[in-house]
């Protein structure tokens, strides 16, 4: 007796399982897959949150900062404002006694056999003019207005010739000249004084009370 058992239905329900199985697994996988990019997506936008906070912040200091180096330059300029004006009130109130320096600096410089007859002022600038009795008094003086004097710096001999005293019975020649000096400013002899022996305006303007 032969018995015959037909397996089919029991195959097409075992192929329908792992189809059933596999499409499962495709759909968790997916599933999965979605959630990582989602994780992920999220961790990133995360990230760029923070990164765009720390921007902003470095951004606010950045400002801040540019502000303040503002404010210091404005503060350095106003500074430098401020040191500009003492200095021309200070410059204004040398100036005021430069003539009774630039005097008694002249007596001090001009050598024996030299006689000044003009001097004229324009600013800074001095012009002499005046008689020796030979070129080397001069030279002497152009000597010592150029070297140890306080007050006269700069000396130019713009003119020298051999002429007649116009009251001279003897018709003796001397020698007439003209000198452009410069003056010196107060700050200049300090920038200068130490180690030069150049006085100081204290001491040039008391030096006549000594020599009296």
């Amino acid at each position: 007796m032969n018995i015959r058992i037909n397996l089919l239905p029991h195959r097409e329900a075992r192929r329908k399982q792992k189809q059933a199985a596999f499409v499962a697994l495709l759909a968790a996988g997916a599933v999965a897959g979605a959630a990582v990019v989602l994780l992920v997506g999220a961790w990133n936008a995360s990230r760029i949150a923070v990164q765009n906070q720390r921007n902003l912040v470095l951004k606010t200091a950045s400002a801040e900062l540019d502000k303040k180096i503002g404010e210091i330059r404005t503060l350095k300029e106003e500074i430098e404002a401020l040191k500009a004006r003492q200095q021309a009130v200070e410059d204004l109130q040398g100036d005021r006694n430069q003539s009774v320096y630039l005097l008694d600096e002249l007596v001090r410089q001009t050598p024996e056999g030299v006689v000044l007859k003009s001097f004229r002022q324009d600013g800074r600038k001095v012009t002499l003019s005046g008689y020796a009795q030979s070129q080397e008094r001069v030279s002497e003086l152009l000597r010592n207005v150029s070297g140890p004097s306080p007050w006269l710096e700069a000396p130019n001999l713009t003119e020298i010739k051999a002429t007649t005293l116009d009251k001279s019975k003897t018709g003796r020649k001397v020698v007439e000249f003209q000198v452009d000096v410069a003056l010196k400013r107060p700050r200049e002899q300090d920038a200068a004084g130490d180690g030069t022996g150049a006085a100081s305006p204290k001491l040039a303007k008391a030096a006549p009370q000594e020599r009296d």
